[in-house]
């Protein structure tokens, strides 16, 4: 399964529209995860026509109307693999806060990928088991306005594969 990621778009708080390079990146995947700070649910609705979309709701999400697609945590079972969507971690994490107590409060355990944003920074790794994955910022790189980056998440028999793109 082929899955897209990504956070931190906010169209049109900061940028216009979405650019088009994530389409053609997108092109092909299965479903797609927005990790959070979509700023309106018409992104969804654009990002729905080239796959099934889940969403985060970000810090920039909190005023928008509910929708079934946009919740603060999606737990996904994808090929035996528990795969948690979230906005914000704090990773690396702090010794009051480990990234344990943070995957119970979210998911109701431990999950075994994290997709997160908030950061605008890109992000693969390995920790304590769990594969982080964080795919930057579209729109906002490292917080700057920009073509940045988005990632795509591939299961094959329960082994992830991931790799960051930049557009």
């Amino acid at each position: 399964m082929l899955i897209g990621i990504l956070a931190d778009t906010h169209i049109p708080r900061e940028v216009k529209a979405l650019p088009p390079q994530v389409k053609e990146v997108f092109k092909g995947v299965e479903l797609i995860l927005h990790a959070g700070d979509i700023c309106q649910l018409s992104l969804l609705d654009e990002l729905g026509e080239i796959a099934p979309v889940l969403a985060a709701r970000g810090n920039e999400d909190k005023g928008l109307p509910p929708d079934p697609r946009l919740k603060e945590n999606h737990l996904l079972h994808i090929q035996g693999l528990k795969i948690g969507l979230t906005h914000s971690v704090e990773y690396p994490e702090p010794s009051y806060y480990p990234l344990e107590k943070a995957m119970e409060r979210d998911f109701g355990g431990m999950v075994d990928i994290l997709i997160f944003g908030d950061t605008h920074i890109e992000l693969v790794e390995w920790h304590k088991g769990i594969l982080l994955i964080n795919p930057g910022s579209p729109t906002l790189p490292h917080g700057l306005r920009g073509l940045g980056t988005v990632a795509l998440l591939e299961l094959t028999n329960a082994k992830p594969q991931v790799d960051i793109l930049k557009l």
